[in-house]
């Protein structure tokens, strides 16, 4: 008997965990918020912490990101302010950064704990804050992703001098209440404080991993780039001169070595001051606005192609002459700082070819950290530097090194097609940010094909330009060289009928801004579209993939399944749901579900994140957690966390007529034949009925 109640026992737990596993509400972070400084005085500046504790296996987007990228980006709504003003937005205090490969781009999210700061001043006694926090949460686990809003209502004095407590935090009203059985959320007892400080302190050092692997990469480009400068033509020539200067001048070997270290270190550190007052002037807020902001992008364009002209020959960088004499005269009088104007010279004299590559590691470091555009800087100068010490010290190899000529100016040309290329980078950010639609994908991308196909016929001598020498014939590396430039122009050439590119994806536009996208067509001509017998509401605002024709009301789609005799498919998704778009691409765009989807059901799209506002007489209360629900993704929230107990996205739901479930709801799955049946599952059941 024991046995039998024993296995009973099992299976209830077993069938209870399975009905959470797809109808549940999972609790959002614990957020508190509390005043940076003890005492307020009118006329300060003081800050607004907001705290987020984030669940165990879960993470929050950030919003120091490009917003049009795709993810919902946290942001601070006021809907009352007293005795206050705004300084500036709201800022995010250290968060994580990756590469996401689904949204092509780069974002920013917290996972354990998330901060967020807003400056205010204060400029009344009483001090009021009504509003609330926006905000994604998802998590890789299980591939979901929910849009939540925290309400908060935070008050002071800004006659608190007289007191010595710091201001109480202020804890967030929960309005989704937690349930106890959820698997996903992990209250964390008091007796764990001392592990989630371990592990806050885990998530610091990793932080700081991911930023050390970051700074030692720029390095190596920016010490790759150094290299890269030697073979100009502005430069090269620099080394017969410089070993004409050190010859002699030591009375003995130790002397000379020193003299060279001098030297080598004298370019070093001129270098590296350029890094430095570029440091001098980055911020968290310069960093945000140097990458989002037109105008800087628009600049740093224009520098990239002034820069590539110039390589490319029409026209000759030069320094003023008599500062470049005077700088010269100074190296003649010996000594040390004869040695130290040595290298100051050498700076000046190759401008003209370093200026460009020194402009771009400056661009790429610019709005990074402190110490990024110094290492950036150290790191070219020292592999600028290393070739004149060496052969200051050894000046018998100048007999080994080839004569400088035509091939030297050949670099500096394929130099200048890559500018340009890049350049083009900086524009399309800029395009995308402010929706200029000067730049699509498509355009891009033709720009890129053309400029690399005309490096590969100058690379093969078909192309003559400025200072270029005549050529006999083309040498085995330079065919090499074409023949990769030839095999990349390949490459991006299926780019312009929609092929990903997933290999340049962190440089090209995103895929929805491609005009014709002859993949996206080839899924539209599996399958006979649906024939929609109505307009679907909201259509100019929100669109499904693959050509699928569907709707985006849930009343009106559940009529016309009833009307056309399928069963409905609601889909809960969001603009910000990475694992949506990821749904989409590798599962629904497969032959067999595309078919499905297309033929056999009536399809809806409930965005969730979606702001557009509706007329006042479809506003409503909701039964749930008493607030008005004004916007569509705000009532989408609302209907599926009230009907079927979830609020996380990707959700898949098949209903029959009478609003009934066919099937056990799907969540995020990329397993493609578990998708098929699970569609066809429901078809079966609702011919049953």
């Amino acid at each position: 008997m024991s046995k039998y109640f024993k296995i009973s026992i099992l299976l209830s737990l077993f069938l209870l965990f399975a009905n959470l596993g797809y109808s549940q509400i999972i609790a959002p972070p614990k957020w508190t918020i509390q005043l940076s400084e003890k005492e307020l005085k009118v006329g300060d500046e003081v800050k607004i912490i907001f705290k987020a504790q984030v669940p165990r296996d879960w993470y929050i987007y950030s919003n120091d990101f490009d917003p049009d990228l795709g993810p919902m980006l946290t942001e601070l709504e006021l809907s009352q302010s007293q005795g206050f003003s705004l300084v500036g937005g709201l800022k995010a205090i250290n968060p994580k950064k990756k590469y996401d490969e689904i949204w092509e781009g780069e974002v920013t999210y917290f996972e354990g704990t998330g901060t967020f700061e807003q400056t205010i001043k204060i400029t009344g006694t009483n001090i009021k804050a009504e509003g609330f926090i926006g905000y994604q949460m998802c998590t890789d686990v299980t591939g979901q992703c929910i849009p939540f809003e925290e309400d908060f209502t935070l008050t002071a004095s800004a006659k608190q001098a007289q007191s010595s407590s710091p201001v109480p935090p202020v804890e967030v009203e929960e309005q989704i209440e937690e349930i106890a059985s959820t698997p996903e959320v992990d209250e964390e007892p008091a007796e764990n404080v001392a592990e989630s400080a371990n592990q806050e302190r885990s998530f610091i050092s990793l932080d700081d991993e991911e930023e050390q692997g970051g700074l030692i990469g720029f390095m190596i480009i920016a010490f790759l780039a150094g290299l890269a400068a030697l073979l100009t033509p502005c430069v090269f020539p620099m080394i017969p001169m410089t070993v004409t200067f050190f010859t002699g001048r030591a009375k003995s070997r130790i002397g000379g070595i020193r003299n060279a270290s001098i030297y080598g270190f004298s370019i070093i550190a001129i270098y590296t001051v350029a890094g430095t007052a570029v440091a001098s002037i980055q911020g968290p807020e310069f960093a945000n606005w140097l990458s989002t902001h037109w105008v800087p992008n628009v600049f740093f364009f224009l520098v990239f192609i002034f820069f590539a002209f110039a390589f490319l020959g029409m026209f000759e960088l030069t320094l003023p002459s008599s500062f470049v004499n005077k700088m010269d005269a100074k190296a003649d009088k010996g000594g040390l700082t004869g040695i130290f104007f040595m290298a100051f010279t050498l700076v000046l004299v190759s401008f003209s070819c370093t200026g460009p590559i020194v402009g771009s590691i400056l661009i790429s470091s610019a709005g990074g950290a402190l110490l990024k555009p110094i290492l950036g800087m150290f790191a070219f100068s020292l592999a600028f530097a290393i070739p004149f010490t060496l052969f200051a010290i050894f000046p018998e190899w100048l007999n080994s090194l080839p004569k400088s000529g035509g091939w030297l100016n050949s670099v500096k040309v394929v130099l200048g097609f890559l500018e340009l290329a890049l350049a083009f980078k900086f524009l399309s950010i800029a395009d995308q940010v402010y929706h200029w639609g000067i730049l699509d994908r498509d355009i891009y991308l033709a720009i890129w094909i053309v400029i690399f196909a005309l490096l590969g016929f100058y690379l093969l001598g078909k192309i003559k330009l400025p200072h270029d020498s005549p050529m006999d014939y083309i040498g085995v590396p330079r065919l090499m060289l074409a023949i990769t430039t030839f095999v990349f122009v390949v490459y991006l050439i299926p780019g312009l009928w929609g092929a990903p590119l997933k290999a340049l994806s962190g440089y090209l536009p995103p895929m929805a801004t491609h005009d014709f996208n002859l993949f996206e067509n080839r899924y539209a001509a599996i399958a006979p579209e649906n024939q929609l017998d109505d307009v679907p509401k909201y259509a100019d605002l929100l669109h499904l993939p693959h050509g699928i024709q569907g709707y985006f009301d849930y009343e009106q789609a559940l009529a016309a399944a009833r009307r056309t005799g399928k069963p409905l498919f609601i889909d809960f998704t969001g603009h910000g749901c990475v694992n949506c778009r990821e749904m989409e691409a590798r599962v629904w765009s497969d032959a067999q579900v595309l078919k499905r989807l297309k033929e056999d059901f009536v399809l809806v799209a409930l965005y969730i994140d979606e702001r557009f506002e509706l007329p006042e007489s479809e506003w409503y209360i909701s039964e749930y957690d008493g607030k008005e629900k004004k916007t569509i993704g705000k009532q989408n929230a609302d209907f599926q966390i009230t009907r079927f107990n979830n609020n996380a996205q990707p959700y898949y739901v098949i209903l029959d007529h009478n609003e009934e479930l066919l099937v056990r709801p799907k969540a995020y799955d990329t397993n493609i034949q578990n998708f098929v049946n699970f569609l066809e599952e429901a078809k079966e059941e609702f011919g049953r009925r």
